[in-house]
C-alpha cells in the first residue's frame, strides 16, 4: 500500500499516468461517454465522478504547461455557447491545483471524440453530469 495516494486512483490509472510524458492526453469521460469505442486504454472508474477523480490526478498529476489551453470540454449540442453546470466545478478544481487560472477550451462534439480517440488513455467513470467529459 502506498502512502498518500487517494483510493480513487486505481493501481491501472496511477500505472497509466506514470506512463505519460509530454503532450500526452487523459480523458476523463462521462458514463454516457463510448470509452470502449474509442480509447486504446481504457481505465475503468465507475462509481467515481469526474471532480472526485480530477482532484485526485492533479495532486500526481501536472498539466501541459507548454500549451495554452490544456482542458478541454465538450461543447454542448443543445446550447453550443452556454457552459454546462459540471463546468464550473471543473475551473474550480483545475484553479486550485495549479494555483492559477486555466483556460479551458471548449469543442465541438465529435473534435472531442477525434480528440479522445487519440489520448493516451480513457478513464471511463460513473460521472452522471450531462457533458462531464474533460481532457487533461
Amino acid at each position: 500500500m502506498l502512502k498518500g495516494i487517494d483510493p480513487v486512483i486505481s493501481p491501472e490509472l496511477l500505472h497509466v499516468i506514470a506512463l505519460m510524458g509530454h503532450g500526452d492526453e487523459l480523458v476523463l469521460a462521462d458514463a454516457n461517454f463510448p470509452a470502449e469505442a474509442m480509447g486504446k486504454r481504457v481505465i475503468r472508474a465507475d462509481g467515481h465522478s469526474v471532480p472526485t477523480l480530477l482532484t485526485a490526478l492533479l495532486k500526481l498529476f501536472p498539466l501541459d504547461s507548454f500549451v495554452e489551453k490544456p482542458a478541454i470540454v465538450m461543447k454542448r449540442v443543445d446550447q453550443p455557447t452556454e457552459p454546462a453546470p459540471v463546468w464550473a466545478e471543473f475551473q474550480r478544481i483545475l484553479d486550485h491545483a495549479d494555483g492559477n487560472h486555466i483556460t479551458i477550451e471548449r469543442i465541438e462534439r465529435f473534435a472531442f471524440y477525434e480528440r479522445a480517440q487519440k489520448a493516451f488513455a480513457i478513464v471511463a467513470t460513473g460521472e452522471r453530469a450531462l457533458y462531464g467529459n474533460l481532457i487533461i
